[in-house]
């Protein structure tokens, strides 16, 4: 017997445990990240049981129309979460159970968007292939630029002459326990600056994530003496090192810091990671790309791998039934 439910805190170890031999395993999936922002959004994550054993979960949040919800307005990805080892035809079947679950509870549209593969250690394209068959709207696709270690593509000569120009300068890499300097000297000023906006994390929210997540969220700076010329912020999963925030100052840029700083982070992770992940190009939903980004990124080595977005009206439910039977 399967059952449906929607998320509430009691829940909460049940939930976290679930993510430890999970697929695409991160700790932004773990409540001690999700919920740093639960003021800012109506939880409508979903937890799937058969015979009383959780089995799969999605997180979700309901949008303001009330009848649709997204997989997750808070989070990068939300994705389908099983275990490591669920076969294809449980996986799509816990998938119609959610779907099928939304709609009775008057859900018209879930807003999904789907973990890049390269997150997961083991192939997880179940759901995409039950997005097929759902007939879901992929309504928008990001390009993340990725380094594969395994097959790291050498960097552009315009990057190695910069990294050259910082070694010159003597501009010094160091991993750091607090956050404040990259905030408040670099990161902000900055996105004012340029965009008139704020990092999505405070810095007090980001110290207490990293605080929650010690081994997941890392802060690297550049330094020119005693100078903060940039710095990144990384989220770190079993597979991925994820540049979260990345920002120079006009020194940092001019004298090569950032790229050297990459260039430090690139190599450092290399042994015990599998990809690089600057993050994604895009701007306006993704229909256009930011070519300044883009070049840089390349110039590093990294490659287009893609985010999916889809749009799955529920009361299609029913047409995964049909590969079920």
């Amino acid at each position: 017997m399967i059952e449906v439910k929607f998320y509430k805190s009691e829940y909460v170890n049940e939930w976290n445990n679930f993510l430890i031999n999970s697929k695409g395993q991160t700790f932004m999936f773990n409540r001690s990240y999700m919920d740093y922002h639960s003021d800012r959004f109506i939880d409508r994550s979903v937890l799937i049981y058969e015979k009383g054993e959780l089995v799969a979960m999605m997180p979700a949040s309901l949008n303001v129309d009330s009848i649709s919800i997204t997989s997750h307005s808070g989070l990068t990805f939300g994705s389908f979460i099983v275990k490591e080892n669920l076969r294809t035809t449980k996986t799509i079947d816990y998938f119609y159970h959610c779907i099928s679950f939304l709609h009775i509870n008057n859900i018209s549209y879930l807003y999904l968007k789907q973990i890049p593969f390269f997150y997961c250690d083991i192939t997880s394209d179940e759901v995409d292939y039950a997005n097929f068959i759902l007939e879901a709207e992929m309504y928008r696709v990001d390009i993340a630029y990725v380094i594969q270690y395994k097959k790291q593509i050498p960097y552009q000569e315009r990057r190695i002459r910069s990294i050259k120009k910082a070694v010159k300068n003597e501009i010094e890499v160091k991993q750091e326990n607090s956050f404040e300097k990259f905030w408040n000297e670099i990161l902000i000023p900055n996105l004012k600056e340029r965009f008139g906006v704020n990092p999505v994390h405070s810095l007090e929210e980001i110290t207490e994530l990293s605080y929650k997540n010690e081994k997941s969220i890392v802060q690297y700076n550049a330094y020119l003496g005693s100078q903060i010329i940039a710095g990144t912020t990384l989220f770190i999963t079993p597979t991925v090192v994820h540049a979260q925030y990345i920002s120079a100052s006009d020194e940092g840029r001019k004298n090569g810091g950032l790229d050297f700083l990459f260039d430090f982070i690139i190599k450092h992770y290399s042994d015990h990671k599998k990809f690089f992940d600057f993050g994604i190009v895009n701007e306006n939903s993704g229909k256009t790309i930011n070519q300044g980004l883009l070049d840089w990124k390349e110039g590093f080595g990294a490659r287009a791998y893609v985010h999916r977005f889809y749009k799955i009206d529920t009361i299609k439910s029913k047409n995964l039934l049909k590969i079920l039977q």
